[in-house]
């Protein structure tokens, strides 16, 4: 090691004085010695001083990953230490009463780039968005279930092409158990006081998103006696806590049946009576249109769209498509209504997308009032220093 020397240029060293913990590949990366990925090397400038301890992964865009400004050792101890910091984090400053399911690691904003962990009740489940932490995976693996005596440990893959996959991939497994016992069929893990199904093994998603838990709640004090249409409702979490919370009538729409299919469930084992409700299979811009044709209104629309989907009827993105979107539900929301868009890309910033919903706004020459701007739950805290981390828009605007 004392042989190699891994410099990084004059803008990566600006970047890290702020604290931002990515190396990008550039010139400089490219004169790097040849090196594994996983390994953890000193990053200098070129004068030799250490700027940061990283993990390497040679391959990727992002080259290295910030452990540390300063030295360190990758190994028990340093690991453990940052385990204990992300329970400590969630024990003492988020509210999680009545709930099973939420994110234990979170990546930059717990200090360990390129790793998350959920937990699913009794479940643990890891994700690798960086190849760098597959030689430590072992190391991680025993230090959870030490910290927190899981019944097993999951890890998912992350497939490099999400947006190639077709609509099969809903029961294809992409998980396998790495420690404990394993989870056969759905687990049911209860959020904010209700019951949801999730599936630990198969499908690119557990069926649950934990990042919108905190929101989930806030519109269960909005609804009461209200009606609400969900769009893009996947396995209808939203759809429920609306339910619960008393709305008369909450109708879901996707492009799946599938995922409708597990939304039902979801509203039966919450004791809600699915015929009470209506559930489409459609493409949503197709059925808002037909909505409207229809003459229908709604007190509540609510939608969470992917950042990129593609249906037979139709491709979505949230560049330019959300626009697009906001203009034809809006006919369909009453005078005083309450619009919710949402949006996880994290390339898009809050300023952008406001501009998104202010274009399908001025379409229907509508004027929407913004009451509320969220982003995702307590348990994925970010870094100032890593303003990626901030990803999820969540907006809330009354039509005047």
């Amino acid at each position: 090691m004392k042989d190699r020397q891994f410099f990084v240029g004059p803008e990566t060293a600006r970047m890290f004085e702020l604290g931002h913990p990515w190396v990008l590949a550039d010139r400089y990366t490219k004169r790097w010695p040849q090196a594994k990925a996983g390994e953890v090397v000193p990053l200098t400038d070129d004068q030799g001083k250490l700027l940061a301890m990283a993990l390497l992964e040679p391959k990727a865009h992002v080259v290295a990953r910030v452990l540390e400004f300063g030295s360190m050792k990758l190994g028990k101890d340093w690991l453990q230490n940052k385990l204990f910091r992300a329970r400590q984090l969630r024990e003492q400053h988020i509210d999680l009463a009545d709930t099973m399911a939420f994110r234990l690691i979170n990546s930059e904003g717990d200090g360990l780039p390129g790793i998350t962990v959920d937990r699913y009740g009794d479940y643990l489940m890891v994700q690798l968005y960086a190849e760098s932490w597959k030689p430590h995976l072992p190391m991680l693996v025993q230090l959870l279930d030490k910290e927190f005596r899981p019944r097993g440990i999951y890890e998912k893959r992350r497939p490099q092409k999400t947006r190639e996959l077709e609509a099969v991939s809903e029961s294809k497994k992409y998980s396998r158990l790495l420690s404990g016992s394993a989870c056969p069929g759905r687990l049911q893990v209860q959020e904010n006081g209700l019951e949801f199904l999730v599936d630990l093994e198969e499908g690119l998603n557990a069926g649950l998103f934990l990042d919108q838990r905190a929101n989930r709640r806030d519109l269960m004090g909005r609804v009461a006696g209200k009606t609400v249409l969900n769009l893009f409702a996947y396995t209808g979490a939203f759809s429920v806590a609306a339910a619960c919370s008393g709305a008369t009538r909450v109708t879901s729409v996707d492009a799946s049946g599938y995922y409708l299919g597990w939304a039902e469930e979801n509203f039966s084992i919450n004791r809600q009576n699915p015929r009470r409700h209506e559930f489409i299979v459609d493409d949503c811009l197709k059925a808002l249109r037909q909505m409207q044709g229809q003459g229908r209104k709604f007190d509540v629309i609510l939608m969470d769209p992917p950042s990129f989907s593609t249906t037979k009827k139709s491709r979505f993105t949230t560049r330019g498509g959300t626009s697009e979107l906001v203009a034809a539900a809006l006919p369909l929301l009453v005078s005083g209504g309450l619009l919710i868009t949402s949006s996880n890309h994290q390339k898009v910033d809050l300023a952008d997308y406001l501009k998104e919903l202010r274009r399908g706004a001025l379409q229907q020459r509508c004027d929407l009032r913004v009451v509320r701007v969220m982003g995702q739950s307590e348990d994925f805290p970010f870094s100032l220093t890593f303003p990626e981390g901030r990803y999820l828009k969540y907006v809330m605007a009354v039509k005047g």
